[in-house]
């Protein structure tokens, strides 16, 4: 086990089709938890949600966040993030990184289409500024 430098964080989060889990604070002080789809922009975590879900009326209310990346497989490792989220309804900007997170997850034939879709009215951009990293790599060594 050892702990991850940050070249090494950007190599985990970048690698292969990872789901984020996002954790956020709901209006009544309990915790939310939802899967994200995100690529990284530098050191910023950047994934989108609908306005309206508990995650985006979440994130308008308080921008402060927690994701969780696993690997779940032996060896085990992990990167967790605490951050401050920043939102945007800017559509050249959705559709940009909409199309990037698609060809991340979907393939490159797919990704077009799906930023196309994850760009629409009442979609967020949402880039997370990391604080806090916690990383761990080859728990099970």
């Amino acid at each position: 086990m050892h702990e991850m430098s940050a070249d090494e964080i950007r190599h985990f989060l970048s690698a292969g089709t990872r789901t984020a889990h996002l954790a956020t604070v709901r209006a009544n002080g309990k915790p939310h938890v939802a899967p994200v789809w995100f690529v990284l922009d530098g050191d910023d975590l950047v994934f989108t949600t609908a306005a309206r879900s508990v995650k985006g009326r979440n994130l308008h209310r308080d921008p402060n966040v927690c994701l969780s990346v696993d690997h779940p497989t032996p060896m085990y490792s992990f990167v967790q993030i605490t951050g401050e989220a920043s939102l945007s309804e800017d559509q050249g900007e959705l559709l940009r990184w909409a199309t990037i997170i698609g060809g991340r997850y979907m393939g490159a034939d797919q990704a077009a289409s799906f930023g196309t879709r994850n760009a629409a009215t009442g979609e967020l951009l949402v880039r997370v500024t990391p604080i806090r990293f916690v990383a761990e790599a080859e728990l099970a060594d």
